[in-house]
């Protein structure tokens, strides 16, 4: 039988951790952590780094075609700007240590 995948914590859990940690209010961890995301959204197409994290960035898909699969129909697949997000080498090593 298979492992269950561990819970993932939630946002009101890294909001309870992040006051417990540093010793602030709930309020202002959970307006930290937005404030964090609304300033992410705005920079990501200059690209923006969150030290020992990662890296979100805007990459262009170009124009391809493609398959519906229920239908077999060939169509279209038009180009359109992703969001992505790259770990950092540091975040990478933390999680799985190199051998």
């Amino acid at each position: 039988m298979a492992k269950a995948a561990p819970k993932q914590m939630t946002k009101g859990e890294i909001v309870d951790h992040l006051s417990k940690k540093l010793g602030t209010t709930k309020k202002l961890s959970n307006d930290f952590l937005n404030e964090l995301n609304a300033l992410a959204y705005k920079q990501a197409k200059k690209g923006f780094t969150i030290p020992g994290l990662g890296k979100v960035y805007t990459t262009r898909t170009k124009k391809r075609n493609g398959r519906n699969p229920a239908t077999g129909e060939a169509i279209v697949i038009p180009a359109k700007n992703k969001v992505k997000f790259r770990v950092s080498k540091a975040a990478q090593d933390a999680v799985y240590p190199p051998k």
